[in-house]
């Protein structure tokens, strides 16, 4: 399978295995390797960054949000290779998401693809490395909207997701379904595999017009919502989808794509019922679709 972007299940993986290392700390020294990662980092951010204590750590669409007792909040991206390692003062080492790339970290803290060490005050270090170096790090400072979360939409677990929502943002859209269920201005965080996943069970066609489903009282947007809602939860539970060599918070590779029913499985039998109906691949807007020419109309 090929290289991905961590989809939302598996940053909010990486959420909760950071947390308890994380939260409640302060950072004593940030230990910046590098200049940049996929843009520079700020000219200030070590100086806003150390002596600051973590207060809440938060996901919003595929980002990290670590806001500290200072106002800012350090927003974090995991790009394509990027993870984390916590080194405990014990000795002890948790890889909360291991995204893609088992050589990205040297599992010494030293390695070449080891760029930024936050130091906290229990002893622990924090280590991210990203062997591509697509990942990012920047700072919303107080008061600021910024650029990257301005214009995200509703979060597709949160309680702005619903058939109401879904039908009065898609109504009059030409554009193909999948395409407007990617479209972060509408929700956010929502990526390729979990729509492919969700449109399946929906038994809705990925090229059909959004508006399709908008007319009112049309229980199809309630239904697309049920199931984004369920896969997503259960993508969560099972800690994520192993494309490569993802792993949880505990070392154990994440398992969901054993549950794939339609994801990647081109020219396979579906898997949906009783219907053997062969995979299809397309390619939508640069992207791979996966769908099921019988199930989905």
């Amino acid at each position: 399978m090929a290289n991905a972007m961590p989809e939302l299940p598996e940053v909010e993986t990486v959420r909760r295995g950071l947390e308890p290392a994380f939260v409640g700390r302060t950072v004593t020294k940030l230990e910046l390797r590098r200049p940049d990662l996929r843009f520079p980092f700020p000219p200030d951010f070590r100086e806003r960054l150390e002596g600051a204590r973590v207060e809440r750590l938060d996901r919003r669409a595929k980002y990290l949000l670590a806001a500290t007792d200072r106002g800012d909040t350090l927003i974090l991206h995991l790009g394509m290779t990027g993870r984390f390692t916590v080194f405990r003062a014990d000795g002890a080492v948790a890889v909360p998401g291991e995204f893609y790339d088992t050589a990205a970290a040297s599992g010494s803290a030293d390695g070449p693809h080891d760029h930024v060490v936050f130091a906290l005050d229990d002893g622990t270090r924090i280590v991210y490395s990203d062997h591509r170096r697509f990942g990012m790090m920047d700072l919303e400072r107080p008061g600021e909207a910024h650029p990257l979360l301005a214009g995200l939409g509703v979060e597709p677990l949160g309680n702005g997701l619903s058939g109401d929502y879904l039908r009065a943002a898609f109504a009059g859209k030409k554009a193909p379904l999948k395409a407007a269920l990617l479209d972060q201005r509408i929700i956010a965080g929502l990526g390729n595999i979990y729509v492919c996943e969700a449109l399946l069970r929906a038994g809705l066609s990925p090229t059909r017009a959004a508006g399709s489903i908008a007319r009112k009282n049309d229980r199809r947007a309630d239904e697309l919502v049920r199931h984004i809602r369920d896969i997503l939860a259960e993508a969560i539970l099972a800690g994520g989808s192993t494309l490569q060599d993802y792993r949880s918070a505990d070392g154990t590779p994440g398992e969901f794509q054993q549950r794939f029913l339609v994801y990647d499985r081109e020219g396979e039998p579906c898997q949906k019922g009783k219907c053997k109906a062969k995979i299809r691949r397309i390619v939508q807007s640069g992207r791979s679709t996966f769908y099921c020419p019988s199930c989905q109309r």
